[in-house]
């Protein structure tokens, strides 16, 4: 039987989502807990998500046996299973075919930042920029929205087929001191948004230009390749058809 989770965690205790040997992650933290219960699975995450970004709505598909047929129940033991920082907020039952991540048609992300300065308490939550020039992070959203090759927008290391990419819209808010950057895309390269929020911030604090991300974005020249940090990064909301 295969089931889908929805589940929120904070990543500020995890070195990203997916496995890895030797480290402490999301997904390992939910396939230990299956295995308290005697279910061994893979859980299929709809996206990699880096370490310390955290997430509302990160969907889940795995299958488990067909005795486990009480969703409700298992939603309540795996929550008592798993971390605080880790909660388990729907479950449902899909077709054999469901698959998290190749199922996905859209991803959005948010990236939340403020000018003001950050506590103790806050600090693994959002990021900070000194300096934010709306009309000029409007002006450099725009450009990223569209068909493009973000090869020069991402990190090496997991080799895509294609570096191409979909960004279906960009939307730059502010709610009272905290500042958000949302993005929906098909789906999105190693680190892409980090360094797209790194580019977009260096052009609010006027040390780059839009006409330096034109050229980036066109392969015409590699001007920055940094990344923004990933405290202020969420993982909000997967759609399906």
């Amino acid at each position: 039987m295969k089931i889908k989770l929805t589940i929120s965690y904070d990543g500020s205790g995890y070195y990203g989502s997916q496995i890895q040997p030797n480290y402490k992650t999301v997904q390992s933290a939910l396939e230990d807990s299956f295995k308290v219960l005697n279910i061994s699975t893979k859980c299929e995450f709809s996206g990699r998500t880096d370490r310390y970004v955290h997430a509302f709505a990160q969907v889940v598909s795995c299958d488990i046996p067909e005795y486990w047929s009480n969703i409700s129940k298992l939603k309540q033991t795996l929550n008592k299973l798993l971390p605080n920082d880790i909660l388990v907020r729907k479950i449902v039952k899909v077709s054999d075919d469901f698959h998290a991540r190749f199922s996905a048609k859209s991803r959005e992300y948010r990236y939340i930042f403020t000018d003001k300065p950050l506590t103790p308490f806050t600090s693994k939550y959002i990021s900070y920029y000194k300096d934010i020039d709306i009309k000029l992070i409007n002006q450099a959203i725009e450009c990223f929205v569209g068909v493009w090759d973000f090869e020069y927008f991402s990190k090496k290391g997991s080799e895509p087929i294609s570096t191409v990419r979909e960004i279906y819209s960009i939307k730059f808010y502010r709610y009272k001191d905290i500042y958000v950057l949302r993005f929906k895309a098909n789906s999105y390269l190693r680190s892409q948004i980090r360094m797209m929020v790194d580019f977009i911030m260096k052009i609010s604090a006027k040390q780059l230009t839009i006409d330096d991300l034109e050229k980036q974005l066109k392969k015409q020249q590699l001007i920055s390749w940094s990344l923004a940090s990933p405290h202020g990064l969420y993982l909000s909301k997967i759609l399906y058809l």
